[in-house]
C-alpha cells in the first residue's frame, strides 16, 4: 500500500451531536428536542437509542418548507410546549446541529422554562466541534454554565470526577477516595441534574479525559482546583491519589498509605503479565486512547503507533511526553488512511482500532478488535482495570496463528 495524501480527508469519528446526546439522554427527567433535518434526525435517533440511554428523541418535522420558510422557530416552540405537558419532564435540552438554519437557532426566542421543565439550547454543529468526545465537553460546559451553583460556598473535601467511565471504575474510584478522606464525590457526566448544580460547590475536579477543555476552564475560572491524570497502571495510580490528596488538603500520611497500597496491587497485576510480548497498534476515536497505551507500555508491550480523533490538549501533555519518549508515534485528529498505513509500516501483532481499521487488519491475518466495545466498555483503573485489559490483550495475542490460518484458507 502506498502512502496517501490525507490532507483533504476528514477525521474518523461519530457525528459530534451524538456525543452530546449521550450526555443529555442519560439525565433523569430529560426529554431531548432535536432540531435537525430529517436525515440527521433519523441517524442520531438510531445511534442514540442503542448507544446512549434508549430514550426517544422528539423532533419537529423539519422539511425544506419549514427550514426555508421561516416557520422553524415556531415549530420548535410548539414541540417544547407539547413536551412540557408531561409533568415528569424536568429538563428539555434543545439540541441544534450543523444544518445552517438549525445551527443559527436564536436562543433568545426560546423559553427558559416551560411548565415544570428547564429549557436549554445546546449547540453541537459539526463545523465547530470536530469529534463526538469533544461534544461531550461542550455539552457538560453548557449545562454547568446554566445550572452549576458556583456562587455558593464550597463544600470541604468535595470532588468532581470528570469523565464518562465504566461503572466498576466509578465504584473503585469512590472506594479509594473514601479511604483517603474525600467527603463527597460527584461524577460528571451524570444522570442527575442536581449533580450539575452541586458540582459548582466542589473544591476540586479530577479530570480523567484530556478533551474536557471547556469544562475544566469553567471550573478553574470559578475557583475549583484541577487534578490531572488518571489511575491507570501502577505509577500513575499512586500519583493520581497523591494529587487528589494535595488538591483537597487531606491527611498526607493517610493519602500516602492508600497510594502505596494501590500501587502495589497494580504492580502485582502487571507482574503476572510480564510474559506478554508483541507489537500493538491503538487507534480509537473516544479520546481516552493515550492512557491505555501507557498501561500497555508499562506491561512491557511494544506500541509503535497510537492515534486519536481529538486534538493535542494541555490536559494530555504528560501522557504525550511519556509515550513519545518511549517511542510511540502519536497522531492527533487522525485519518483512517494514516492508521491503515501504520498497520502496513509496523506490521503489528494486534490492532485495537475502529471497525474499518479492524477489517483492514484482519484481511492481512492480524488479530483486531473494536476499541469502543472492547476498551471503553470495560474497567481501566487501578489493579482491576489492569487485569481486565491485559487479560484480554494476552488472549488476543495468542490468536495470531489462528488469524493467519484463516487468511490462508480464504485466499487459497
Amino acid at each position: 500500500m502506498e502512502k496517501q495524501d490525507c490532507k483533504n480527508l476528514h477525521p474518523q469519528s461519530m457525528c459530534p451531536a451524538f456525543g452530546g446526546l449521550r450526555v443529555l439522554t442519560r439525565i433523569d427527567g430529560v426529554q431531548v428536542c432535536l432540531v435537525a433535518d430529517q436525515g440527521c434526525s433519523y441517524g442520531l435517533t438510531f445511534v442514540s437509542h442503542f448507544y446512549a440511554a434508549r430514550k426517544s428523541i422528539v423532533t419537529p418535522e423539519l422539511m425544506n418548507v419549514q427550514i426555508s420558510g421561516g416557520s422553524m422557530i415556531d415549530d420548535v416552540r410548539r414541540v417544547i410546549a407539547g413536551i412540557a405537558l408531561d409533568p415528569s419532564v424536568r429538563f428539555i435540552p434543545v439540541v441544534s446541529t450543523c444544518v445552517a438554519e438549525t445551527a443559527g437557532l436564536a436562543e433568545e426566542l426560546l423559553p427558559k422554562k416551560e411548565g415544570n421543565a428547564e429549557v436549554l439550547l445546546v449547540r453541537l454543529p459539526a463545523f465547530q466541534i470536530r469529534t463526538h468526545p469533544e461534544a461531550k465537553d461542550v455539552t457538560v460546559a453548557t449545562l454547568l454554565k446554566r445550572f452549576a451553583a458556583f456562587d455558593g460556598p464550597k463544600k470541604p473535601k468535595s470532588l468532581v470526577v470528570l469523565g464518562e467511565i465504566f461503572p466498576v471504575d466509578a465504584m473503585a474510584i469512590g472506594s479509594v477516595l473514601q479511604k483517603i478522606g474525600v467527603a463527597s464525590v460527584i461524577t460528571l457526566p451524570g444522570t442527575s441534574l442536581d449533580d450539575y448544580i452541586e458540582s459548582g460547590r466542589t473544591e476540586a475536579c479530577a479530570v480523567l479525559h484530556p478533551f474536557y477543555e471547556r469544562t475544566v476552564s469553567l471550573f478553574e475560572k470559578n475557583g475549583v482546583r484541577i487534578v490531572k491524570g488518571n489511575p491507570i497502571g501502577a505509577n500513575a495510580t499512586a500519583q493520581w491519589i497523591r494529587r487528589v490528596g494535595e488538591a483537597l488538603q487531606l491527611d498526607p500520611a493517610v493519602v500516602e498509605s492508600v497510594a502505596e497500597e494501590e500501587r502495589l496491587k497494580a504492580s502485582a497485576v502487571l507482574e503476572k503479565f510480564t510474559h506478554l510480548r508483541g507489537k500493538v497498534i491503538v487507534a480509537g476515536y473516544e479520546g481516552n486512547e493515550l492512557p491505555v497505551v501507557r498501561l500497555l507500555l508499562e506491561a512491557g508491550l511494544d506500541v509503535p503507533y497510537a492515534s486519536t480523533s481529538i486534538s493535542r490538549q494541555p490536559l494530555g501533555e504528560e501522557d504525550h511526553k511519556l509515550l513519545t519518549m518511549l517511542g510511540t508515534e502519536i497522531r492527533y485528529r487522525k485519518y483512517l488512511e494514516e492508521d491503515m498505513q501504520a498497520v502496513v509500516d509496523y506490521a503489528p501483532d494486534l490492532v485495537i482500532g475502529t471497525t474499518s481499521l479492524d477489517s483492514f487488519a484482519k484481511e492481512r491475518g492480524i488479530p483486531a478488535i473494536y476499541y469502543t466495545n472492547n476498551i471503553s466498555a470495560r474497567p481501566l483503573f487501578f489493579a482491576t482495570g489492569a487485569a481486565s485489559v491485559l487479560g484480554m490483550i494476552g488472549a488476543l495475542l495468542s490468536k495470531k496463528e489462528v488469524f493467519m490460518k484463516m487468511k490462508e484458507y480464504f485466499t487459497e
